[in-house]
């Protein structure tokens, strides 16, 4: 534990920035799997498709999302925990919530000499929440279209309903 005890500003930064990229790369898989598993769904969704049905390919989304962000901080905890920065896998995985989220609440604290890692875990949070908000705006465009094509329909049985009535 002696050589964690001096600072080395170019080691974290270095190992703060190889998980970074592992998180990042585990990041954009998992959205090409979890993208592509939406795609293929919402290729049958019609205007005459239960509301229920996109509604819980949209719940499930989410949720896959979710998870992956949960398994991305794992990845940033397991490490911290294993080199005893934090002893504990449940306050490493705590802290690492905290950064991630740039929540800060800051009751739990790296050791002095690996402090920078904070920010950094707080950067690769920044990073996969904006892509996050990316596809989820994205799914949600699809869903606008949906809605109007619904809306059309609707519109165009009112229409002919009301041509029908006045012959």
């Amino acid at each position: 534990m002696d050589e964690l005890s001096t600072p080395k500003p170019v080691l974290e930064i270095a190992v703060g920035t190889l998980i970074l990229i592992i998180v990042i790369f585990v990041h954009g898989a998992g959205i090409r799997v979890i993208n592509r598993r939406f795609s293929k769904s919402w290729i049958h969704m019609t205007s005459s498709t239960p509301h229920w049905q996109p509604n819980l390919l949209l719940a499930v989304t989410i949720a896959s999302l979710a998870t992956l962000h949960f398994a991305e901080t794992l990845i940033w905890a397991i490490p911290i925990s294993a080199r005893g920065l934090i002893p504990s896998m449940r306050d490493s995985y705590y802290f690492v919530l905290e950064n991630y989220t740039t929540l800060g609440e800051g009751n739990i604290r790296l050791p002095d000499q690996w402090r920078l890692l904070g920010p950094i875990i707080a950067i690769s949070g920044l990073f996969t929440f904006g892509w996050t908000g990316s596809v989820l705006v994205s799914i949600m465009t699809e869903f606008g279209r949906l809605d109007r094509a619904r809306a059309k329909e609707s519109d165009d049985c009112t229409f002919s309903d009301d041509t029908d009535a006045d012959r």
